[in-house]
């Protein structure tokens, strides 16, 4: 008998899949159409080159995490135990399966917001939990708070927030983190914290880490991917960020999962976190791209809703059409040659708020196709 008896093939596989047989722009799935660093690349293969093709630590390499631990302090001015509280995953997903599988027991509630990225659910009824979804409001895809207190009851054992947030591209305020706060105390909930795009906050907004908060973190999960923010996805390399207590149990969980990551690679990110302008540069980096996404869009009758984060941008089409956003992203797709995903994919229930998701994460001349393409439309 399956354990996920609903559970198929994922929108994102789904619509690779469509825009490889028509020969589409796949605006759909979060990754980058263009490489990553030679630099990089070049300090993973002189790892290789140096024999370090054998197993790693389990918690991790001890010189990434400690690079880690210089940077967290540098950002969010936070000291982090390289040793104690820092461990290394195989990508961000798996840190965030892990944390769920340590601690969600059958019965157990976990709060969930939707749209939410496609394994939280998953994550939790595979581990025999119950997720509880709370809608963020449309279109500026905000927590209201009164309503997860509503929704807590004794069984409550966790709340998963996602910041820069994928799908929407929205981030939590100050506000919002004061209010998490309160109710954690009050609770003495878990929570797990999705910051797999930290560096990618735009307009000078501040990345709410909730590192930067010691009365939430003593009760967190805070997980990262090196694929997001350094353009190497398939690397599949993140790592998990807890105090000393939790990170004992996430660990046990951890070792006989996959034991221990790629080794060479890393010693290469290891090297690369020694020179901060590798990741202080993302969020410039990464708002040109979005700001000449809308510029590009400009000519086409889509509506962008606001990004502040994130590599993805929600786009209405109410002005084009009344289909459902699945429909649309299916004739998107074949007639128009443009890949995109259905925000309704993000809900347990398909709620349909008439808008799709573009990865702005490409190359300007893949953009500029797109474009073209859209405002034909």
């Amino acid at each position: 008998m399956s354990k996920l008896p609903n559970v198929g093939t994922t929108i994102f596989s789904v619509m690779s899949a469509l825009a490889a047989e028509n020969k589409a722009i796949n605006l759909s799935q979060g990754f980058p159409d263009y490489d990553c660093s030679d630099e990089l690349k070049s300090m993973v293969n002189e790892a290789m080159q140096q024999g370090h093709n054998q197993y790693a630590p389990m918690p991790g390499l001890l010189q990434l995490r400690s690079a880690i631990a210089t940077k967290i302090a540098g950002l969010y001015q936070q000291n982090i135990d390289p040793e104690s509280e820092i461990t290394i995953t195989p990508g961000g997903t798996y840190a965030i399966f892990t944390a769920i599988a340590t601690y969600i027991r059958p019965g157990d509630e976990v709060i969930v917001f939707e749209p939410a990225y496609d394994s939280y659910i998953p994550n939790i009824l595979v581990n025999g939990g119950t997720p509880v979804l709370i809608s963020l409001s449309f279109p500026e895809y905000r927590i209201n708070w009164q309503e997860v207190r509503n929704k807590i009851t004794p069984r409550t054992r966790m709340i998963m927030i996602n910041t820069p947030h994928n799908p929407t591209g929205s981030i939590l305020q100050e506000d919002d983190i004061r209010e998490l706060e309160k109710i954690v105390a009050e609770f003495d909930l878990l929570v797990l914290s999705d910051e797999v795009y930290e560096h990618l906050v735009f307009d000078g907004q501040q990345h709410h880490s909730i590192l930067r908060y010691p009365n939430i973190f003593k009760n967190s999960f805070v997980t990262f991917s090196f694929g997001k923010v350094f353009h190497n996805t398939g690397w599949k390399m993140g790592y998990c960020i807890a105090p000393k207590h939790l990170t004992q149990e996430y660990r046990k969980v951890h070792q006989y999962l996959c034991f221990s990551v790629n080794t060479p690679m890393q010693y290469g990110l290891a090297k690369f976190l020694e020179t901060p302008s590798h990741y202080l540069e993302l969020p410039a980096f990464y708002q040109q791209k979005r700001d000449y996404f809308l510029e590009l869009m400009r000519g086409t009758k889509f509506t962008p809703l606001s990004t502040k984060g994130s590599y993805f941008q929600l786009m209405q089409y109410d002005r084009i059409s009344d289909e459902g956003d699945k429909d649309f992203a299916i004739r998107l797709t074949k007639e128009f040659g443009v890949a995109a995903i259905p925000v309704s994919a993000f809900y347990d229930k398909g709620k349909d708020d008439h808008v799709v998701r573009f990865c702005f994460a490409k190359k300007d001349e893949t953009l500029e196709r797109a474009a073209e393409r859209l405002a034909k439309i």
